[in-house]
């Protein structure tokens, strides 16, 4: 068994050296490739996304805010509604399913005479 294996050659754990590349233009600079004048920006400057010396709105924000928070609340709030309405699906169902009766409950107003 042993003899079968120093028969297949073992390509999966060759280690493969990498070297890095030198252009022309940077021959003589050596490893890591330092520039003599600087390239060129591969984006535009970032100046057109500054802001200005302008005050910011802060009533408007504190408004967004407040919306903000809101929205999540009633988020939440719906969210435990949708799961208690949810539980008690569940319970009304497997109460049903396993046969018993008078599973739902029902609310009778007793009327004053």
């Amino acid at each position: 068994m042993t003899a079968e294996r120093s028969k297949v050659p073992d390509d999966n754990h060759r280690v493969v050296p990498f070297r890095p590349r030198r252009s022309t233009a940077h021959a003589g600079q050596g490893w890591p490739l330092r520039a003599s004048q600087p390239l060129d920006q591969p984006v535009e400057g970032l100046e057109k996304y500054e802001r200005g010396e302008s005050e910011d709105d802060y009533r408007h924000r504190m408004l967004v805010n407040l919306a903000a928070l809101a929205f999540t609340i009633a988020l939440s709030v719906a969210g435990i509604w949708l799961t208690i309405q949810i539980a008690d699906m569940r319970k009304t169902q497997d109460c049903i399913l396993s046969g018993r009766r008078n599973c739902t409950p029902i609310d009778v107003k007793v009327l004053d005479r």
